[in-house]
């Protein structure tokens, strides 16, 4: 193993450390070496001795030291008058000084209000997500974390249905992740075939999965089959494409479904011992032929078949299933029917197949019982829909949707502060319905935000401004899938020091410590990893720190051993001890506990009285390898790579509505516009256009009413607040209806937003 500190003849130190966040990083946990040379960065290496990345790294790592040294970059932390939101008057002042306005301002809040006044927001994929709860319910004291994607449509949905129907963390294509020799270890078997179902890893790195070892698989013999609208690049290598409608996915599961039960191509022994619901869900998959899936989802039928022939009779198959599925209001039910496929194929937890596990307790624990530093009574005060009862069961968090409304209508009661914390909210993939979101934030009396750079919600809406440290300047822990499925757990070393900036974790012990002391009992960072760490794995974090990374103990089929079971009974963590091809608990929840298609909300077939005014179905979300969601608009290298926001269009397309390759164009639906630059390929269908997210520009004007161009290329705006799944679930951010026009640059308005500007 690679050691932790090399020096240099040249002066040069180099660190070992592996990457999250920020800047954000979906936690692969990217191995590297930091070249320090004079107390700073001056060269990224990859680290050929990390198990998962192997020396492998992206453009984002290797240009690191202009994101740290930055000149835009926020060293110490800032206050305005709340009088002055939106404008740039930001004086510094040390942290001593923004702890005391943190305390006065959320006693204040507290005592006038309640504790449940305050809202605490986080962001995707980053340490944000193991620290903002903790900071909003044993620091802050309020029952509000929210991540304020409508349907909490990233990732949780997923988890979710994995939860209730396997009883077991999220499942992974199994990558032989959990073997320190990797693909050479013989209990290994690669897939014969991999099913990528709306997810690009090469591009997304998703959530742990490191993208490029679909390349690695693919030298050993592994097959594709894609289902995206898009023909990516994975697309192109598979042996099948489908290429289907934005969010009809649940339907092509059935489709596949249909045709796997039909031909009786099954698995009949792993469905008669390990299943629950077979002859229901055989009944309901009849319903969905080939031919009728082919006029729903646009999937010719002959290559629905074919493609489903071959996951049966092909095994180990994998599957690798993307937020396609989070982000659609049936996604509940796509992502049921992407887990029957593999179950009743006999691909669980299996070399090659799917890997599952047991959620781990280590770095979890603080996460889900900080819960307990409520105030008596104050849980049953948070924001949310007593109809939601699958989002209940699985989320210990405020509803996003419920939380939008509260802040438009003051009911069940009025907030009065938020925090961002890791979150660039009106930016992001996050807020359908940005400016709404914007608007009724602004009603709140004191807000704070902590990042690294100045972005459009912290200028907007925020009177304090907290600077984050990057991974190279903090230690911390790396955790795969969030503790759901995670393969090995990872050390961040710290390598450097800039400005005056803190870990998201080490503002929650300030934080904490002024609020709430009796919570924060650690007397530092380290000892906190160590008692999260030491009790499930053995090992203290200064040795986690020397070792570099530590795997989890890994074994095929648990479910026949006791593994996934709590009480170490053989079967699946559910109610019935069994795959639930049929959802027990969906009943218990006035929900279909089987599978099925519903349209979505705004899209030409569930309106058709808008069908001739947006003929075409915008999805969107697409990943690009120069940024992290709204991450790294100012970083000069990756601009360069990646300059503007881009709208695919299919040539036929672009010829019928008199659009250029470059042209600037408006993409509009009845809720609202956003400005993208052209790019004509066929890779989407004619029907179909595809916008890139998390756009801002920070060359532009920062103050208010422009927040550095937010607005101009905001997807979101398009995307219907409250269209979600009836669990709670899923929101079509992926596909809704729009049309599409040539206009004269990025700072066109439609005459109506110009009347109401001059107003």
């Amino acid at each position: 193993m690679s050691e932790r500190k090399i020096e240099c003849s040249d002066g040069v130190v180099k660190f070992r450390t592996c990457a999250w966040s920020p800047p954000g990083d979906h936690p692969v946990g990217c191995g590297m070496y930091l070249h320090i040379k004079d107390g700073k960065v001056v060269k990224v290496e990859g680290d050929p001795d990390h198990p998962i990345t192997g020396g492998r790294l992206c453009v984002r790592c290797l240009t690191l030291s202009e994101y740290l040294y930055h000149e835009d970059r926020i060293l110490s932390p800032l206050y305005r008058d709340p009088k002055d939101r939106g404008k740039d008057t930001w004086k510094e002042i040390s942290w001593d000084e923004a702890l005391d306005i943190i305390e006065s301002e959320v006693n204040r809040i507290k005592e006038a209000y309640g504790a449940e006044a305050i809202v605490a927001f986080q962001g995707t994929g980053r340490e944000a997500t193991l620290y903002k709860t903790p900071l909003a319910y044993a620091a802050l004291g309020t029952p509000n974390s929210c991540f304020p994607m409508s349907g909490d449509s990233c990732y949780g949905p997923r988890c979710s249905v994995a939860d209730f129907i396997l009883g077991a963390g999220y499942p992974e294509l199994d990558y032989a992740a959990f073997f320190p020799d990797r693909y050479d270890d013989p209990r290994y078997t690669p897939p014969k075939y991999i099913v990528l179902w709306g997810k690009d890893p090469l591009f997304s790195n998703p959530d742990g999965f490191f993208g490029h070892a679909l390349i690695d698989l693919m030298k050993l013999g592994s097959k594709l089959i894609t289902i995206d609208p898009r023909l990516t690049w994975c697309g192109a290598h598979a042996e099948y494409h489908l290429q289907l409608r934005p969010g009809t996915d649940s339907a092509v599961g059935l489709g596949l479904l249909n045709v796997v039960i039909r031909e009786d191509l099954y698995d009949h022994d792993f469905v008669e011992k390990w299943c629950y619901g077979f002859d229901e869900l055989k009944e309901r998959a009849a319903e969905y032929t080939p031919e009728y899936v082919e006029e729903i989802s646009w999937v010719p039928a002959d290559i629905l078949v074919a493609a489903a022939r071959t996951i049966a009779t092909n095994s180990p198959t994998s599957f690798m299933w993307g937020l396609a599925i989070d982000t659609n209001s049936n996604g509940v039910q796509a992502g049921h029917t992407v887990l029957n496929l593999a179950a009743i194929t006999g691909n669980l937890d299996i070399p090659g197949g799917v890997t599952l596990a047991v959620p781990a307790s280590f770095m979890g624990k603080w996460r889900y019982e900080c819960s307990k530093e409520l105030a008596p009574g104050m849980l049953e005060k948070q924001i949310t829909d007593p109809k939601y009862q699958g989002f209940q069961a699985a989320h210990l968090i405020a509803h996003p949707d419920c939380i939008l409304d509260t802040l438009e209508t003051d009911k069940p009661y009025p907030l009065k502060m938020a925090w961002f914390y890791a979150t660039n909210l009106l930016a992001n993939t996050a807020a359908a319905q940005p400016i709404r979101w914007y608007e009724a934030l602004n009603r709140l009396e004191f807000n704070v935000c902590q990042d690294i750079f100045m972005t459009p919600t912290a200028m907007g809406l925020a009177d304090l401004f907290l600077p984050v440290s990057s991974f190279a300047e903090h230690d911390g822990i790396v955790l795969p899938h969030f503790g759901r499925n995670t393969h090995m757990i990872m050390a961040m070393n710290k390598a450097v020091t800039i400005g005056d900036c803190k870990s998201d974790l080490e503002i929650d012990f300030l934080v904490g410590k002024r609020l709430n002391p009796k919570a924060w009992a650690w007397d530092s960072i380290s000892d906190f990893f160590t008692d999260q760490i030491k009790p499930k794995l053995g090992i203290t974090f200064e040795e986690l720190q020397d070792r570099g990374w530590f795997h989890q103990p890994f074994e095929y089929r648990k479910y026949e051993t006791g593994g996934l079971r709590t009480d170490g009974q053989p079967g699946f963590n559910t109610p019935t001890g069994l795959v639930e091809l049929a959802s027990s608990l969906y009943e218990d929840w006035g929900e279909d506990p089987l599978p099925y298609f519903e349209e979505n909300a705004l899209t030409p077939f569930s309106r058709p009285d808008l069908a001739d005014e947006f003929p075409l179905i915008l999805t969107a979300g697409g990943r690009e390898t120069t940024s992290f969601h709204s991450e790294h608009r100012q970083i000069k290298t990756l601009r360069s790579i990646t300059p503007d926001a881009i709208c695919q269009i299919h040539p036929e397309t672009a010829e019928k509505y008199g659009i250029e390759e470059g042209n600037w164009v408006c993409i509009k639906n009845p809720l609202g516009f956003c400005i993208e630059k052209a790019h004509i390929t066929p890779i989407v269908d004619p029907r179909v256009i595809h916008a890139t997210h998390g756009w801002w520009y920070p060359e532009q004007d920062g103050e208010a009413p422009n927040l550095y161009g937010v607005w101009k290329s905001s997807v979101n705006s398009l995307v219907p607040h409250f269209a979600i799944g009836k669990l709670g679930f899923g929101a079509p951010f992926k596909n809704v209806m729009c049309t599409i026009f040539k206009v004269d640059g990025l700072d066109w308005k439609p005459e109506e937003v110009v009347e109401e500007v001059n107003r």
